[in-house]
This record gives structure tokens, C-alpha cells and sequence, in this order.
């Protein structure tokens, strides 16, 4: 199910979707990442990247609001595509010296457990759907030799899988919704 701050309950809005909630903090990283940047990327990799950051959030609220399953469905796999151009960039970024990659712990929470797993479990108007994801994705480790770059935690990069390996699950659970009869 689905989870809002703590509490099992059926979302009310894509506000309380922790799917929406993960991928705002995602557009805020990528917010304060493309900020020091080059100059000359203002038009070229600053604008991609932050524009298909906020695709992503706005995709899975447009999707919410849609009546019909498939509706949904399509505008979840949208976002998920959305965020994996956000990685691309960002392993661009980081392949063309603007980023550096620090390990450090996550700092958002993330069970670790059901990201390498891809177990979640979906609520979708109100019925629970276990889900198990097609595509689990670890967090692959990410080597650097950058120097004098912007610092960047594992923590985007894990994040960015946690919220695919749940996106996978939403859809999945969206898409054996629209087979029962309503």
C-alpha cells in the first residue's frame, strides 16, 4: 500500500502518494545540483534535466487524477521514463566533470530491503495488491576519478532506483486493476 507519512492508508490526493513525494525530492536535488553547473549548459543539460525532473511528479499526478486504469498506467510509465532520463543526465553530468560522487548514507529513509527485492505492496482504490517488480533494480555502484566538481551522494542515484522499482509496482498494480470488472 501505498504510505503517507506513516500511515497505511487508501491516498486522498497524489499529494499523499509516496511515489509523488519521492520524486519532488528528486526535481529539489536536481534543482540544487544544475545550479552550479556551467554557464554554457543554462540552455543545453540544465534545461533537459530539469525539465524532465519535473516531468516526473506531474506525470504521476496527472496520473492520479485519471479515471480510467490504463489511463493511469500510461501516464506512471510515462514518469518512470521521465526519471530514467533524469539518471541519464545526471551520469552524463558526472562523465562530462560537473559531478563527483561521494558515498554516504541515505538520508530519505529507503528500505533497502524491498529495493532489492522489488517487493512493494499497492493500494489502489482501496484494495491491496502484493507486486512483485519485472525490472528489480540494485543501486549499482558508481566509480569517479572527477576532481574540483560539484560533491554528489549515492543518494540520488539510490533514490532514482528506489522510485523505479516502486514505479514498476504501481504500474503493474494500475494495469491488473483495469482487468476487474469495475
Amino acid at each position: 500500500m501505498e504510505t503517507y507519512k506513516g500511515h497505511n492508508r487508501a491516498p486522498g490526493s497524489f499529494e499523499d502518494l509516496e511515489v509523488w513525494q519521492m520524486s519532488k525530492e528528486i526535481v529539489k536535488q536536481v534543482y540544487k545540483l544544475a545550479k552550479d553547473f556551467p554557464k554554457e549548459e543554462s540552455f543545453g543539460l540544465v534545461a533537459q534535466i530539469k525539465r524532465a525532473a519535473l516531468s516526473i511528479p506531474a506525470n504521476i499526478a496527472e496520473g492520479f487524477g485519471r479515471y480510467h486504469y490504463l489511463d493511469k498506467a500510461k501516464f506512471y510509465l510515462n514518469a518512470r521514463g521521465s526519471l530514467y532520463e533524469v539518471k541519464s543526465h545526471l551520469l552524463i553530468a558526472q562523465e562530462l566533470g560537473y559531478l563527483k560522487v561521494e558515498s554516504h548514507r541515505d538520508s530519505v529513509g529507503i528500505d533497502r530491503d524491498r529495493v532489492e527485492t522489488g517487493r512493494d505492496t499497492v493500494e489502489i482504490d482501496g484494495e491491496k495488491s502484493q507486486c512483485v517488480s519485472t525490472y528489480p533494480h540494485k543501486s549499482q555502484p558508481i566509480s569517479t576519478n572527477l576532481h574540483k566538481t560539484q560533491p554528489i551522494s549515492r543518494n540520488i542515484f539510490s533514490l532514482i532506483d528506489t522510485l523505479s522499482v516502486k514505479l514498476n509496482n504501481l504500474i503493474t498494480a494500475t494495469r491488473k486493476r483495469s482487468k476487474e470488472p469495475r
